[in-house]
């Protein structure tokens, strides 16, 4: 079918007809990269397609991330685990913060992401199925986490200096026990600026090889999200990742750095603040605290 029929045929019908239009051309294609391709050809604006999809994946990771953790600290049972266990939010609390990351979400992120296909498109990002092969997907996103993680650990540091924690940083350490809503409760210059790092390490990798999948950037922000939210749950469980991967920060490493407002400034991996020096009070803390545990 030439380009022109399949464009004639995408208009004239609806979101399903364009389903049958790609399934018909397209029979090689799985599940997923079928949604996908229909979802352009119905939209017909790539820009209007690639934003609405960017805001609603966010949006459904952020919010269905946070759900499972807004539960469990409202059930007793998990509270052995519970990082401050004297600390627990409250549902006044929860709506306050949901109602500022909601805000940041519309006034500050939302722009940047109608902005992001034409970035996309200026590096010449792929948007079209198939997807890459999962061994290339998992470098990118191994890649992207490194690379994440260096720019927040000076980024951050840097946030913790006077003028810029007064007037920027310190908004975000309002509650000295995280909890998974907060992820994303800050000022709209520190979402902006820590931003960078994670929208800015797959355009980077994009701008120096060429090559690189929206769809591997989709796989990337997810887990990113999901890293956040959990390094802010004030949780750490014997399953919990740190557990297993020696070097992975997770909410044990995070929770101290808003308990004591300094050290552990990375996000993903341990390693700048090991060689930096920057977790020398985080180690004192959790030796003070298990000595104590083992004194009671």
């Amino acid at each position: 079918m030439s380009s022109q029929v399949f464009l004639n045929k995408t208009l004239s019908g609806s979101f399903s007809n364009a389903w049958n239009i790609v399934g018909e051309n397209y029979s090689h294609f799985s599940l997923l990269e079928r949604l996908w391709t229909t979802w352009y050809t119905y939209m017909q604006n790539n820009t209007l397609a690639t934003g609405i999809m960017s805001f609603a994946i966010h949006e459904i990771v952020y919010f269905g991330r946070c759900l499972p953790w807004i539960i469990i600290d409202f059930i007793p049972y998990f509270r052995r685990w519970k990082l401050q266990d004297q600390k627990i939010p409250t549902i006044k609390e929860q709506w306050s913060c949901t109602r500022l990351v909601l805000l940041s979400h519309f006034t500050v992120e939302l722009p940047q992401i109608w902005l992001f296909h034409p970035l996309t498109q200026y590096f010449g990002m792929s948007i079209s199925a198939p997807f890459p092969n999962f061994s290339k997907i998992f470098f990118h996103v191994l890649l992207f986490f490194i690379m994440e993680d260096t720019f927040h650990y000076w980024a951050h540091r840097a946030l913790h200096w006077g003028p810029l924690y007064k007037h920027i940083h310190k908004l975000h350490h309002k509650y000295s026990a995280p909890f998974g809503l907060a992820a994303e409760y800050a000022h709209p210059a520190e979402v902006l600026i820590l931003g960078l790092g994670t929208i800015g390490s797959p355009i980077l990798w994009c701008f120096l090889t060429g090559d690189l999948h929206l769809f591997t950037v989709y796989v990337w922000i997810t887990l990113r999200l999901f890293q956040a939210i959990d390094a802010h749950s004030g949780y750490d469980f014997p399953w919990s990742l740190n557990k297993f991967i020696p070097f992975w920060s997770g909410a044990e490493h995070h929770d101290a750095h808003h308990e004591i407002f300094v050290n552990c400034y990375s996000t993903s991996f341990r390693w700048w603040d090991h060689f930096m020096g920057t977790d020398k009070r985080y180690k004192a803390l959790r030796k003070r605290q298990a000595l104590k545990k083992k004194n009671l």
